[in-house]
């Protein structure tokens, strides 16, 4: 490591026109990212064309910015409103959300803020220092890997529903349908198109995330005729969660978390949403008391948010090191990096070696930034539910409409996120568990191109699934993370306390 250079990177990264890109980007990263169905890939599009009159150190700075930013901003809606701003953000809304019902929604966006932090940060370290030898891990990993990765990410939903396994398994086999509607990803051949040309390239998760969240909460609020405010909150919301100690009390959680959410952003096409579900899975499976997860556990705020903002960092490794884009954003960045005549991977390493560090400390001080930032706006944001719901659920339906809209400039995405709303609510209404159903739709499409690959390039070769040793590892903890439940019953029940009684 060059520490001049590591200086230079920070000088340059503190100039005021750099320092107020940071800031700028950030807060737009944070509004956007709040926003239903508006991802960072699509606040950096918008952002491109600005990009064009700066110089290229300042307009990476301001696109990394955004991204980081983002990262925080799904958060906000997830845990106020049960409407998550990006499909990461599902995870976190499965305790944040009930954690506002109870009146803490000012120590569930502390939580959240401060986990951001700390895994946003973890992942820029990690980048710092071992970003070659991840890179050249990222590359040994194949279909098998994916796929093992997608089951184990399965089996967080059966534990999803613990008061109606069966309904909530059903409601992960919804997903997994959905996810199969398209062209094969094989064969071309049409699937459940109907012969509707909008059917084609399937559907895509955002309007159903939107719809079956935001519109389905809209919906009930209208039902239940609450429009006075939903929540029994006090005039001033404490900022719990922002303490140190508070960290302290999670360290294990946040540990854990950083390094899963670090490790599957290094893997090109997986992102924050894998890692939240991973993450959310593995703290529900070695929590002593996994019974409170869905009711407002803060874990389940705490272990999605810090692998969200890990995979964050983690997915800029490949980029910048192999020029392999690490999730759509990353992408995204490669593109504007192209444009401004750079070509990311082994060359830049060598020929751009300032623009890294910039890089490094764009992100750090982002996440710094957005802390601060967001410590700041707890009280704003949590104040926003003691507004009447019949000012709130108009604006959340609207900000709704415009996000489904967006995904690809089209009706037809709206009137699948108005329909999916319909029956996001009678599956709240009934134990049905939407959140099942999103993540069997995030992951079931993982699953099948993966699954199907790998056979296709072993010819059909099943066992070799657990023979590859990393795919192996990774489905013998996916099947006991899945009996974990059942071991556990038949050990307290054979006990030596149970067994005297």
């Amino acid at each position: 490591m060059d520490f001049q250079l590591l200086i230079d990177g920070l000088l340059t990264t503190l100039s005021p026109v750099n320092l107020l890109l940071v800031i700028l980007g950030m807060m737009a990263g944070i509004i956007f990212g709040a926003l239903p169905g508006i991802s960072a890939s699509m606040t950096i599009v918008l952002l491109l064309p600005f990009t064009y009159y700066l110089g290229i150190i300042p307009s990476i700075i301001l696109l990394v910015a955004v991204y980081m930013g983002s990262a925080y901003g799904g958060a906000i809606t997830a845990i106020l409103f049960n409407t998550p701003g990006d499909p990461a953000a599902v995870v976190t809304a499965m305790d944040g959300y009930p954690m506002t019902k109870q009146g803490k929604a000012g120590r569930a966006l502390g939580l959240s803020i401060s986990a951001g932090a700390v895994g946003g940060i973890f992942s820029i370290i990690v980048m710092l220092f071992l970003s070659p030898p991840l890179s050249a891990f990222a590359l040994k990993i194949q279909s098998a890997e994916y796929f093992a990765l997608a089951v184990l990410g399965m089996t967080l939903i059966a534990s999803i529903g613990r008061k109606n396994p069966i309904r909530t398994l059903i409601s992960g086999g919804i997903g997994i349908l959905l996810a199969t509607i398209g062209l094969d990803p094989m064969t071309g051949a049409e699937r459940l198109t109907f012969g509707d040309i909008h059917l084609m390239n399937g559907i895509d998760f955002i309007p159903i995330m939107i719809g079956a969240f935001a519109f389905a909460e809209v919906l009930s609020q209208v039902v239940e005729r609450n429009s006075s405010g939903s929540f029994n909150m006090s005039s001033k919301i404490p900022l719990e969660g922002l303490k140190l100690k508070d960290m302290w009390y999670h360290r294990w959680c946040v540990l854990r978390a950083s390094v899963i959410g670090t490790m599957i952003g290094i893997l090109p096409g997986t992102g924050g949403s894998i890692a939240s579900i991973v993450s959310y899975g593995v703290e529900m499976r070695t929590s002593k008391n996994p019974e409170k997860f869905g009711k407002g556990a803060e874990e389940g705020v705490v272990a999605p948010e810090t692998a969200n903002n890990a995979a964050a960092g983690g997915s800029m490794i490949p980029m910048l090191t192999l020029g392999i884009p690490g999730s759509p954003t990353t992408a995204v960045i490669l593109a504007a990096l192209t444009l401004q005549g750079l070509q990311p991977g082994p060359q830049m390493m060598t020929e751009q070696p300032l623009l890294l560090y910039v890089i490094f400390f764009s992100m750090l001080l982002a996440s710094i930034a957005a802390f601060i930032g967001g410590r700041l706006g707890v009280q704003i944001f949590a104040l926003m539910t003691r507004l009447p719901y019949s000012v709130l659920g108009p604006t959340v339906l609207g900000f709704s409409i415009v996000g489904a809209y967006a995904v690809d400039n089209d009706l037809f995405q709206v009137w699948i996120a108005l329909l999916f709303g319909v029956i996001g609510y009678f599956m709240t209404k009934y134990d049905f568990a939407p959140s099942a159903m999103i993540l069997g739709l995030v992951l079931g499409k993982m699953m099948e191109e993966t699954f199907r690959r790998h056979l296709l390039v072993t010819n059909g070769d099943y066992a070799s699934f657990v023979t590859n040793p990393i795919s192996g590892v990774i489905l013998l903890i996916a099947v006991l993370g899945a009996l974990y439940p059942l071991i556990s019953k038949l050990v307290k029940k054979n006990s030596p306390n149970d067994l005297t009684q």
